[in-house]
C-alpha cells in the first residue's frame, strides 16, 4: 500500500489560514489507521478468509478516498460536515474488519474497537462552515457515490451479514443486505453450521426492534423459516426483549401480524416461552382479536392463516390457568369451559370464581352459555364439595343475567334443585341459600318457570322462614312470575291461597327493598280483584299504605302503594276519607307538577291517575270541588299529553266525571247579578253560561278539548273509548247542538270519523252516538256527511252486526237509507 506522509500534510496546513480543528482530528484518525492496516496485512493470511479480505479491501478503498479528500481544495472551505461523513464511513469499514475477523487473534483489538467507536460517533460543529451551492452539491454527490458503491458491494452472504450486524443507519444498505440474506437462507444455500457460526439468529433478533415495517416482516419471516429448519435456532429467540418486540408486531399490518403469529406459534412448544409470552402486556388480547378475524373470503387468506395460528397458539398457552383467565377477560372462553369440564377440582373452582368476578357484558355471558359453561357449573353445584357448590352458584348467578341463559337454566332442571336447597336445614348449606334465591329471582323472569306449578306456593311458604336477603330475592321472583301475561291462573291461585294476607305484614318492614317488593306483589295481585280488595285489607292497613306514599323517597315504592290504593273500590267512602285526611291529594298534585318527560316514572303517573278517579267521582260534587281547588284539572290535562296509554285513559275518565256536572254548576247569564257579574271571558258557548275550570270543571274553559282531540288523531287506539266518553259530555241532551257546533269548530268531527273506521268495537259505538248528535245539524251533515258515508256503508256491509242499528240511523240522517229500513 502506498504510504502517505500525513505529518507533512499537517505541517503544511498548520500555517494555512484555512486549517481547522476537524481536519487536524481527521488526520490523526487516518494516522492511527495506517499501522492497523499494515499489521493486519503482514500478520494474517487474508486470502484464506474471503470475508476478512473483502472487509480489508473495503477499508483500503475508504482510506484512499480519505487521502484524496485531504488533498482536495474543496474540503478547506467547508471541512466539518464533509470530514464527519468521511470519519464515520472509515469507522464503519473498520467495524466490518473487526467483525469479519472476530475469531482471529488480532493484536490491540480493544484499542481498535475503541477507535472504531470513536470514529463512528464523531461530531463536528457546522456553524463555522460557509458552504456554497457548488460545494454542497459536491458533497452530496460524493455521499451518493459512496452509498451506491456500498450497496453494489453487497452480493453474498458475508457482505449481507456484515452490513446488517454493524447497525448501518443507511436504509438502502440495510434493506439490500437483508434481502440478500433472506434469499440465501430461504433458498437453503447457507448451511445450518454457517448460520450458527455467524450467529445470524442473534443478529436478526437484535435488529428487530430498531428497523422499519417492511424490514421487520423480512426478519420475522427469516427467523420463522429457521425455526422450522432446526429447533436449536429457537434457543436464541427465548429472550424476553426479543419476545416483547415480536409481540408488538401483532398490532401492526396484515403481513407483519401473520408472520409474527406464525413465529410465536413455532416458538411456543417451549414452556418457558409460553410463560413469557403470556406475561407480556396485551399479548393475549391481541391474539384473541386476531383469532376472531378469520373469514371465508378467499381475498383474506392471510387473515385466515393468522386467525388459525392465533387459535392454535391460544390453545397451547391455555395449559396455564392464568393464561386461560386472561383469555376469558378478552372474550375467548373455550379454555375456561374446557377447564370446567375436564379440569381438576381446584381449576374448576378457579374458573367458576372467575366467571362470578369478571366484568362480563351481556353478550359475553350469552356466549359462555352458548359454548357450554352452564352444564358443568350445574354439575359442580350438584356433586361438588361446599367450595365447588358456592363458586358454581355464584357463577350461575352472574350468567343468569342473560335472557338466553335463563332458558338454558330452566331446561337444565335446576329450579327443583334450588328449591330443595332453600328448604334445607343443614347448617353447612346455609351459605348457599342466598345465591340460590338470587338465581331463582332471575330465572323467574322467564315464563318457562310457570310450568313448575308448585314453585310459587313453595316460595310463599319460605318468606317468613328466611333471612332479609333471601326474602328480598323471593319477593323479586314472585313479582317476576305474576307479571307474566300468561300468569292469570297463577295469580288467581295465589289469591285463593291467601297470598295477599301473607305478604301484607311486610308493609311494616324497615328494609325498603322488602317493603317495596311486598307492595308491588299485592298491587299486581289486586289488579284482577278491585271490588274484592277491601275484603283483603282492613282500614289500618290502608292507613299504613297511605303513610308509605307520604313518607317514602322512592318513586317505585310510591307507585306500588298508590297502585294498591287505586284498586280499592271507588264507592268506599271510608277509604276516601282516610286518603283525604292523609293529605294524599295535594301530595299527588305536587308530585305531578314536579315531573318532566325526562324524570317521570310511568308507573307512578299511572298509579296517581288511578287514585284521582276516586277524587273525581261524579256522585260527589263536594269532593270534585275539593279536587279542583287543589289543582287536579291541570294535572289531568298534563297527563293527556305526557302520560302512558293507561294514565291517559284514567285521566280522560276523570275529566269525564268532572264534566258530567258542569252543566248543572254553570251560572246562567239570565241571572241578575247585584254585585257585578262574571266577565264575558268566562262565558261558555257550549254550556250557555259562565264557566271556569275550578268552579264548574268545564272542559272548554280548562282547555282540555284540544289534547283530547289530538289523542284521536294519533296512531294509538287504546285510549279512544275513554277520550270519546269525555267528549260525549259536551253533547248532553240540553246542550247537544252547541256542543256539536263546538266540536265542529275544533275540527274534531273528522277525528271521530277516523276512529269509526279503525277503532275498537266500544269506540265505534261511541263514535256512532256522537255522530248521530252532530248530524242533527244540517250544516254538519253537508260538511262531513260525504266522508262519513263511505265508512258507514263499509261497516253496514262488513262490520259487526251489533252496530247495524246505529249505522242505519246515521245513513238515514244522511238520506242514504229510509227510516223504515230493515236495519231498524
Amino acid at each position: 500500500m502506498e504510504e502517505f506522509d500525513y505529518s507533512s500534510t499537517i505541517n503544511s496546513r498548520s500555517s494555512s489560514s484555512i486549517f481547522t480543528e476537524p481536519i487536524a482530528e481527521f488526520s490523526i484518525f487516518i494516522d492511527r489507521i495506517n499501522p492497523i492496516l499494515t499489521e493486519m496485512k503482514d500478520s494474517i493470511e487474508i486470502t484464506e478468509l474471503p470475508a476478512l479480505e473483502k472487509a480489508i479491501t473495503s477499508l483500503e478503498t475508504d482510506y484512499a478516498r480519505a487521502k484524496a479528500a485531504m488533498e482536495s481544495q474543496t474540503i478547506h472551505s467547508s471541512p466539518a460536515k464533509h470530514i464527519e461523513h468521511l470519519s464515520q464511513n472509515l469507522g464503519r469499514s473498520l467495524g466490518l474488519v473487526l467483525f469479519a475477523g472476530h475469531d482471529l487473534p488480532i493484536s490491540n483489538k480493544r484499542k481498535i474497537e475503541a477507535l472504531c467507536k470513536e470514529m463512528m460517533n464523531v461530531r463536528f460543529d457546522f456553524s463555522s462552515d460557509q458552504e456554497t451551492d457548488d460545494e454542497t452539491e459536491y458533497e452530496t454527490e460524493e455521499e451518493e457515490i459512496v452509498e451506491v458503491e456500498v450497496v453494489t458491494r453487497i452480493s453474498n452472504f458475508d457482505d449481507a451479514i456484515l452490513n446488517i450486524n454493524i447497525n448501518n443507519s443507511n436504509e438502502d444498505i440495510f434493506k439490500k443486505a437483508l434481502l440478500v440474506l433472506s434469499g440465501f437462507i430461504m433458498e437453503g444455500v447457507i448451511s445450518d453450521e454457517k448460520i450458527f457460526d455467524e450467529d445470524v439468529v442473534k443478529i436478526l433478533s437484535n435488529r428487530l426492534s430498531s428497523c422499519k415495517g417492511n424490514e421487520r416482516v423480512v426478519i420475522i419471516r427469516i427467523l420463522r423459516h429457521l425455526t422450522l429448519q432446526n429447533d436449536l435456532h429457537k434457543e436464541k429467540m427465548k429472550g424476553s426483549d426479543f419476545l416483547s418486540a415480536l409481540v408488538k408486531s401483532l398490532a401492526r399490518d396484515v403481513d407483519e401480524r401473520r408472520e409474527a403469529v406464525g413465529l410465536l406459534l413455532n416458538l411456543c412448544s417451549d414452556f418457558e416461552v409460553r410463560r413469557r409470552i403470556g406475561r407480556i402486556r396485551g399479548c393475549i388480547v391481541m391474539l384473541v382479536s386476531i383469532s376472531n378475524n378469520g373469514s371465508d373470503d378467499n381475498d383474506r387468506e392471510d387473515e385466515d392463516e393468522a386467525s388459525r395460528n392465533a387459535r392454535m397458539l391460544l390453545s397451547y398457552m391455555s395449559g396455564n390457568t392464568q393464561h386461560a383467565l386472561h383469555m376469558a377477560e378478552a372474550g375467548y372462553f373455550k379454555p375456561m369451559i374446557k377447564y370446567l369440564i375436564e379440569g381438576s377440582e381446584m381449576s374448576k373452582v378457579i374458573m367458576a370464581t372467575a366467571i362470578s368476578r369478571l366484568e362480563l357484558t351481556d353478550q359475553n355471558k350469552a356466549s359462555l352459555g352458548k359454548e357450554g359453561a352452564i352444564a358443568p357449573l350445574i354439575e359442580m353445584f350438584k356433586t361438588g364439595n361446599l367450595e365447588a357448590k358456592l363458586s358454581s352458584l355464584n357463577a350461575l348467578e352472574s350468567l343468569s343475567n342473560s335472557e338466553k341463559n335463563i332458558q338454558r337454566l330452566i331446561h337444565s332442571g335446576i329450579v327443583v334443585a334450588l328449591m330443595q336447597l332453600l328448604f334445607s336445614v343443614t347448617s353447612v348449606l346455609m351459605t348457599l341459600r342466598e345465591p340460590a334465591s338470587a338465581i331463582l329471582a332471575k330465572v323467574a323472569k322467564s315464563e318457562g318457570i310457570l310450568v313448575k306449578h308448585e314453585v310459587v306456593q313453595q316460595m310463599l311458604s319460605l318468606l317468613n322462614l328466611s333471612s332479609p336477603v333471601i326474602q328480598n330475592h323471593l319477593l323479586e321472583a314472585l313479582n317476576n312470575i305474576v307479571s307474566h301475561s300468561s300468569a292469570s291462573k297463577v295469580r288467581k291461585k295465589m289469591k285463593e291461597n291467601g297470598a295477599i294476607q301473607l305478604v301484607v305484614p311486610f308493609f311494616n318492614e324497615k328494609d325498603a327493598r322488602i317493603r317495596t317488593g311486598a307492595l308491588r306483589l299485592v298491587h299486581m295481585l289486586s289488579e284482577d280483584i278491585q271490588g274484592e280488595l277491601i275484603e283483603e285489607l282492613d282500614y289500618s292497613q290502608i292507613r299504613v299504605i297511605a303513610n308509605i306514599v307520604v313518607t317514602s323517597s322512592s318513586d317505585c315504592e310510591k307507585a306500588a302503594a298508590l297502585g294498591i290504593l287505586s284498586n280499592l273500590p271507588l264507592s268506599d267512602r271510608k277509604t276516601t276519607e282516610i286518603l283525604k285526611n292523609e293529605n294524599l291529594l295535594p301530595l299527588m298534585v305536587s308530585i305531578m307538577s314536579s315531573l318532566t318527560p325526562q324524570n317521570s316514572t310511568p308507573t307512578l303517573v299511572e298509579s296517581i291517575s288511578g287514585v284521582l278517579l276516586r277524587f273525581t267521582v261524579s256522585t260527589d260534587k263536594r269532593l270534585q270541588r275539593y279536587s279542583a281547588e287543589n289543582g287536579v284539572i291541570p294535572i289531568l290535562i298534563k297527563m293527556l299529553s305526557t302520560g302512558s296509554e293507561a294514565s291517559i285513559i284514567k285521566a280522560a275518565l276523570s275529566l269525564a266525571q268532572l264534566s258530567q256536572n258542569t252543566l248543572h254548576l254553570s251560572k246562567s247569564r239570565k241571572l241578575k247579578w247585584f254585585c257585578g257579574g262574571p266577565s264575558m271571558d268566562s262565558f261558555c258557548e257550549v254550556h250557555d253560561g259562565y264557566c271556569s275550570a275550578k268552579s264548574t270543571f268545564c272542559l272548554v274553559k280548562s282547555g282540555a278539548v284540544t289534547p283530547l282531540v289530538e289523542i284521536l288523531e294519533g296512531e294509538e287506539r287504546g285510549a279512544d273509548e275513554a277520550v270519546l266518553s269525555c267528549l260525549s259530555t259536551l253533547l248532553q241532551d240540553e246542550i247537544w247542538e252547541s256542543g256539536s257546533n263546538y266540536l265542529a269548530k275544533k275540527s274534531s268531527v273528522c277525528s271521530v270519523i277516523r276512529v269509526l273506521e279503525s277503532g275498537s268495537f266500544k269506540a265505534k259505538e261511541k263514535c256512532i252516538w256522537i255522530l248521530e248528535r252532530v248530524f242533527r245539524v244540517e250544516a254538519h251533515r253537508e260538511e262531513y256527511g260525504e266522508s262519513a258515508q263511505v265508512v258507514l256503508i263499509d261497516i253496514a256491509q262488513n262490520g259487526d252486526t251489533l252496530l247495524a242499528s246505529g249505522v242505519a240511523k246515521l245513513l238515514a240522517q244522511l238520506d242514504l237509507l229510509q227510516y223504515q229500513s230493515t236495519y231498524f
